[in-house]
This record gives structure tokens, C-alpha cells and sequence, in this order.
């Protein structure tokens, strides 16, 4: 009787500690939104430019909602080179002209940081400006070397 309580309290003691870690990886909170408009012009897939790259090809994002948490993922890559930029992360709000996620923002060019990766991670914000047809990342300072960085995700 003895060895089945143990084992009952090993087993319960593994279930609470893999379901603490598995619900940390989740996000907490659903997206909030301020401008249900916003919303639904920013689900979907959208064209993504870094300018080192090109503004003539693009790359693409992806923004979906899984049970009112809304993610986003995508990638641009040169034609030539190995020169990328990728976005992943939960938009944790959206209003009319700007949204903000948490996650990554990496890129590599071959002549910036020494052609070394380079990330952004944590909230970072994107924005409409003026009648411009996109939303632009506002922490454009490269933080890994003297550049400024112009990651566009452009409307449907």
C-alpha cells in the first residue's frame, strides 16, 4: 500500500510539474484588440521586405488567430547570398494604426554585424505612417551594428 501512495505521488508530482511547463510556454492572455477593423486587416498573409534584401521580391508573413491569440510568423530570403530576415512571435495588441508582438525580429546580412546573425527580441512594435501601405517596425536601430533596419509587412 505503501509503494502505491509513493508512486501516486510521484505520478501527480511529474503531472503538475509537466503541465506548469507546457502551459508556460502558452500565451497567458488572448491579443487585445482596440480596432476590430485592424484586426482583420492584419490576419492573413502579407508580403515582408527588409531593405537590405529587396523592396522588388518579398518575402511573406503569416498572421493567424488560434483561439483570440493572434501569432505571426514569416521569413524573406535573398535570391542570392544567404542574407534573411525572420518574424515570429504573439501580436499581443492591435489598434488602428500600430500593433505590438513579443518575439523575434532576426536577420543576417552579409554586410552588416559582420554578416552575423542579429536579433531583436521581446515587444517590439510595428506602425502605419501617413497613407504609407504597410506597417513599419519601429525599433529600426540595428542593435547589433551602425544600421538602420526598415522590416515592412505590407497590407493584402
Amino acid at each position: 500500500m505503501k509503494t502505491a501512495k509513493t508512486f501516486l505521488f510521484f505520478l501527480l508530482v511529474f503531472f503538475f510539474i509537466t503541465s506548469a511547463e507546457s502551459s508556460a510556454r502558452l500565451p497567458l492572455t488572448k491579443t487585445v484588440v482596440k480596432d476590430e477593423t485592424a484586426k482583420v486587416m492584419l490576419l492573413g498573409t502579407h508580403r515582408l521586405s527588409l531593405q537590405w534584401i529587396s523592396w522588388d521580391y518579398f518575402g511573406k508573413a503569416i498572421v493567424t488567430d488560434k483561439n483570440g491569440t493572434l501569432s505571426i510568423k514569416g521569413e524573406q530570403r535573398a535570391r542570392k547570398g544567404n542574407d534573411y530576415v525572420r518574424i515570429e512571435g504573439v501580436i499581443t495588441e492591435i489598434s488602428a494604426k500600430e500593433f505590438k508582438f513579443d518575439g523575434v525580429v532576426e536577420m543576417r546580412i552579409s554586410h552588416i554585424n559582420k554578416g552575423e546573425p542579429c536579433k531583436r527580441e521581446g515587444e517590439l512594435t510595428f506602425a502605419i505612417k501617413g497613407n504609407r501601405r504597410y506597417w513599419r517596425m519601429q525599433q529600426m536601430d540595428n542593435p547589433c551594428d551602425e544600421a538602420t533596419d526598415y522590416v515592412d509587412i505590407y497590407f493584402r
